[in-house]
């Protein structure tokens, strides 16, 4: 008798959402452990949809803004929770300047991805670590391009599927998604067709991966 099939599981990602960030590290330790490898897919969220905006100067003084009140407590919190999490692992979390158009930089993942696993991670460490410390504009189709050379990956016929393939790709995914399964955040995580959304998701994720019913608190996250 073979051995039992892994069942397939994918990870939805946007590189700014920091909770994304919080969660990449502990991805890689299931994909180790089990010897599984995620579908690492873009999901570019529409922050301004459902926080509003704004925009402050380097000194952090706001510029413009389109929030509520009730907005602006959500985003605080977020962020103060974020860097209790990031302290703990030494990571550098700041709060971005404005809410960033990360297609490109999302688009540049399905490039990376398709020249191979390790090139793909290399471009994925590159880019979240870089852009959370403000060290990185992914809206400069140059800069993004910069990170994938610096990943190794081949970039002649990156800037023509930036605007072609690259962008119909980006958005078929998103619409499947979005549309079809339901998806309105990042980190997602679909084990088969099951889909838990968030980090703190991690231990049942990892459970449904090995067949196992988890025991304990399922919200330790790893």
């Amino acid at each position: 008798m073979g051995q039992p099939t892994m069942p397939e599981a994918a990870v939805y990602i946007d590189y700014k959402s920091p909770y994304a960030y919080l969660a990449k590290d502990s991805v890689y330790a299931i994909e180790d452990e089990l010897g599984i490898e995620f579908d690492w897919l873009p999901f570019t969220l529409d922050i301004p949809s459902y926080l509003g905006s704004a925009q402050v100067d380097e000194r952090g003084e706001l510029v413009a803004e389109d929030r509520t009140e009730h907005q602006w407590r959500r985003v605080r919190f977020a962020y103060m929770d974020v860097r209790r999490y990031a302290n703990l692992r030494g990571l550098t979390v700041r709060a971005p300047q404005k809410i960033w158009d990360s297609s490109l930089a999302n688009i540049a993942l399905l490039w990376a991805k398709a020249q191979g696993r390790e090139k793909m991670l290399a471009y994925n460490d590159i880019t979240f670590e870089r852009f959370w410390k403000r060290e990185l504009d992914i809206e400069d189709a140059a800069v993004v391009s910069a990170v994938l050379a610096e990943a190794n990956c081949d970039t002649a016929g990156f800037s023509a599927f930036l605007e072609g393939e690259g962008r119909l790709q980006h958005d078929r995914i998103r619409a499947q998604a979005e549309d079809d399964m339901g998806i309105f955040g990042v980190p997602t995580f679909v084990v088969d067709d099951e889909i838990f959304w968030g980090r703190e998701h991690l231990p049942l994720v990892r459970a449904r991966l090995k067949g196992e019913t988890p025991t304990g608190d399922p919200a330790s996250v790893l």
